[in-house]
């Protein structure tokens, strides 16, 4: 496996298909920002709502995109997703943003689902980090503290799944008709970590020192599973585990998601802990998740694969996961892995001929071709985040071997 090779194939699926998509098929002219929603056969859906999550991560990626290969094309594609989110989603009256506004920028679903805040915050950060802009940092701070005073659970610690318009309790949890309707989710508090995690980078207060290093011991306290070494998905108020799937492609993400934080928190104690548990993570998905053909089945339970299909992003996220591991261990095998990840992607993930990634695979190697290709939660995030992260390794691991 040629280092320079595998950084080659990664920059020109990243630029030459991944963001050429995005560029080319999702800005919504007419109405503004982008389109909601595309099919897998390209038809635009011209009145599908806008969801905070596609477009927070739209801004993401371009604005990471633009860190590593400074194009005035990705700067106007994350300027226009951040005018849009600023313009659109924020709600003037409470504060933070709605979960989603129609195809006229008009609020649509109103709820506060923490899991979107945290990723505005992530995309802000990182909009930040690339452009500089002392705004991002402001709108990322103001709902930070919105988070840690409607959404901070004090008690049992954590963060409870959604709030209303104006910040109280609901009984409307679940982030998805797949996610159970419970008070704490392991995903929600994955991806506050993570945007916690690129807020610090930029804005290196006490206060957010102290809630990312309680999300990180609440994660290796109460998430992850310390026999298996894999998360726990949903719980009540005060961390009883409410069911027992298995979602291998959370766990991989997780493993390297819960190393960076600790690495940018930067307590020695914490890290070395982490570290322990992230390659226990990455060892379970490598025994028991992937297929013989290098792909990542999406889930299981207690009596083996619930789930045989291979979605697009626990792929992207493996290729990372697996590689993290490497760095951490030193053993090969983490480092094939992440390599077999990469051919999957390319022999069965990637859509040659429509464009960006397929939604996922049957077991069979077939494309689920009646699932989107933009969605509310078809983004350009996992896959052009796998690309930057994988390109960002391997020049470190080339730069070490010279």
């Amino acid at each position: 496996m040629d280092i320079a090779q595998w950084k080659e194939e990664l920059q020109a699926e990243l630029q030459g298909n991944i963001l050429k998509f995005w560029m080319e098929q999702t800005v919504d002219d007419e109405h503004g920002g982008f389109v909601g929603e595309i099919d897998g056969q390209l038809r635009i859906d011209p009145r599908a709502d806008k969801g905070l999550v596609l477009n927070a991560r739209i801004l993401w990626s371009f604005a990471s995109a633009y860190r590593l290969f400074p194009n005035s094309e990705y700067k106007k594609m994350a300027d226009r997703a951040y005018d849009y989110l600023k313009n659109h989603f924020i709600d003037r009256d409470n504060g933070g943003l709605f979960w989603s506004v129609d195809y006229t920028g008009q609020p649509a679903q109103t709820k506060k689902q923490v899991y979107g805040q945290a990723f505005y915050i992530y995309a802000l950060a990182e909009y930040n980090r690339a452009f500089g802009s002392q705004e991002a940092i402001d709108l990322a701070i103001g709902i930070y503290q919105l988070l840690e005073r409607h959404a901070y659970e004090p008690v049992h610690k954590g963060y409870i799944e959604a709030l209303t318009l104006d910040w109280k309790q609901t009984d409307d949890l679940s982030l998805s008709n797949k996610d159970l309707n419970e008070k704490k989710s392991m995903n929600t508090h994955l991806h506050v970590l993570e945007a916690y995690t690129n807020l610090y980078r930029v804005w290196k207060s006490e206060e957010l020192k102290r809630s990312l290093t309680e999300l990180i011991e609440v994660t290796l306290d109460h998430i992850i599973d310390p026999e298996h070494a894999r998360f726990e998905l949903f719980f009540d108020e005060s961390w009883q585990v409410k069911g027992h799937h298995i979602s291998y492609g959370h766990d991989i993400e997780g493993s390297w998601l819960l190393y960076e934080a600790a690495e940018v928190l930067g307590t020695p104690s914490l890290l070395e802990r982490v570290e322990r548990m992230a390659l226990a993570m990455a060892e379970a998905v490598l025994a028991d998740g992937i297929d013989k053909d290098g792909g990542i089945w999406n889930e299981a339970d207690q009596s083996g694969v619930t789930d045989s299909n291979k979605d697009w992003w626990p792929q992207a996220e493996a290729m990372v996961g697996f590689y993290n591991a490497y760095q951490l261990s030193g053993e090969d095998k983490f480092r094939a892995a992440a390599w077999h990840s990469w051919n999957f992607i390319k022999a069965y993930i990637v859509d040659p001929a429509g464009g960006e990634w397929y939604w996922g695979v049957d077991q069979a190697g077939k494309p689920l071709a009646h699932e989107p290709k933009v969605s509310p939660w078809k983004c350009p995030y996992h896959n052009s985040r796998a690309c930057l992260e994988m390109l960002e390794r391997l020049e470190r691991q080339a730069l070490s071997l010279h």
